[in-house]
C-alpha cells in the first residue's frame, strides 16, 4: 500500500459529558474525505490517542473505517507500554484498520536495541502495514532505523523530531539497506511549514492538521508545492502557516486545541479537549479567525 497526497488526521469529538461523540467522528471525518484526502488517521495525535480507552478507541476507528467505506485507507495509532501497544494493535485490528502508526512508548528514554525491540514486538502481532513514527523519547539512528525497517510489515517512517541531518541520513541508509516498498513522512505539527526543506531530502509525504478545519486551504498549499508555484506557496507559508504555528507555539498542547477549535469555528460540535491539554483563550481565538480568514482569502 502506498499513500499519496494531503493526510488527515481528525480530531476526537467529545461531548458534554466527556464522552466520545461517534455520530459528529463520523460527520467530521465524511467531510474530510469528501475533500480528498490519500489517507485517514484515526486516533493519534489531532485524535488525543493519549486520552483514549481502549473501548472507545476501538469504537472510534470501527467509526473511520465504516465511514471512508474503503475509499481510502484508514490508520489508527498505538502506543504506550509495550502491552498496551499490543492490545491497540489488536484493537485496530478487529476494527478493520488497514494500517497503525506506532506512536513511541511511554516515557522512557532507551537504548537503540530496546526501542528496536519496542517496535518488533509491537510489529508482531499483526499483519497490518506499520508506519514507524519517531517523535519525543522514540529517536532512531540510521542504523536502527535500518532494522526497524527490516521488519516485514513496518512500511514507512514518519519524522517527528525536525533533525534534517539525521533524517537525511535515515532516508539514505534505509534505501541503500530495505529492498522493499518504504515511505517517508514529515510528523512535525504543521508539517507544511517544513515540507519544502522535507521535500529537499526525499521525503514528499506529510500530516496536514489544518486539513481537519480547513481542507480547501490544506490541498491549495500541496497543489503550489507540487507544481512548483513558488509565489503562492510563499503566501500561504507567510500569511497563513507562519502566524498559524506563532500562535500554536504560545501555549504547549495548542497543536491539538487550536484545531480542535477551528473544527468547532467551522460549525461542527467537536467539543474541547481532554485533560492535560486546555481548551484555547477567547483572545487566541479570535486571532485563529483572522489567520483562517487569511488563509482562505489566498484561495481566491
Amino acid at each position: 500500500m502506498r499513500l499519496d497526497g494531503v493526510l488527515f488526521f481528525p480530531v476526537t469529538p467529545f461531548d458534554t459529558e466527556g464522552n466520545i461523540a461517534y455520530d459528529v467522528l463520523a460527520e467530521h471525518i465524511e467531510h474530510g474525505v469528501s475533500a480528498g484526502p490519500g489517507a485517514v488517521f484515526v486516533a493519534c495525535g489531532t485524535g488525543e490517542f493519549h486520552a483514549l480507552g481502549l473501548e472507545e478507541f476501538e469504537r472510534a476507528v470501527a467509526v473511520a473505517v465504516e465511514t471512508t467505506a474503503g475509499r481510502v485507507p484508514v490508520f489508527a495509532g498505538a502506543g504506550g507500554s509495550v502491552v498496551a501497544t499490543k492490545e491497540f494493535i489488536r484493537a485496530a485490528e478487529r476494527s478493520g484498520a488497514d494500517g497503525v502508526l506506532l506512536l513511541p512508548p511511554y516515557l522512557v528514554t532507551s537504548p537503540d536495541a530496546g526501542l528496536v525491540r519496542y517496535v518488533a514486538e509491537s510489529a508482531a502481532v499483526t499483519g497490518l502495514p506499520i508506519i514507524v513514527y519517531q517523535r519525543n523519547n522514540a529517536r532512531f539512528t540510521p542504523e536502527s532505523a535500518v532494522e526497524v525497517a527490516r521488519i516485514p510489515n513496518v512500511v514507512g517512517f514518519k519524522d517527528g523530531l525536525g533533525d534534517l541531518d539525521q533524517m537525511q541520513r535515515v532516508v539514505l541508509a534505509v534505501r541503500a539497506a530495505v529492498d522493499k516498498p518504504f515511505q517517508f513522512f514529515n510528523g512535525l505539527p504543521t508539517a507544511e511549514m517544513t515540507q519544502l526543506a522535507y521535500r529537499g531530502i526525499g521525503v514528499e509525504l506529510y500530516s496536514s492538521a489544518v486539513f481537519c478545519f480547513a481542507p480547501e486551504i490544506s490541498i491549495g498549499f500541496y497543489n503550489a508545492v507540487r507544481v512548483g508555484d513558488t509565489e503562492l506557496t510563499n503566501r500561504f507559508l507567510h500569511e497563513f502557516y507562519k502566524p498559524l504555528v506563532e500562535l500554536r507555539d504560545k501555549v504547549p498542547g495548542y497543536a491539538v486545541s487550536l484545531v480542535k477549535a477551528a473544527v468547532r469555528a467551522n460549525g461542527l460540535d467537536v467539543g474541547g479537549v481532554r485533560a492535560p491539554l486546555a481548551d484555547p483563550s477567547d483572545e487566541h481565538l479570535a486571532a485563529l479567525d483572522k489567520i483562517i480568514a487569511a488563509g482562505r482569502a489566498l484561495l481566491a
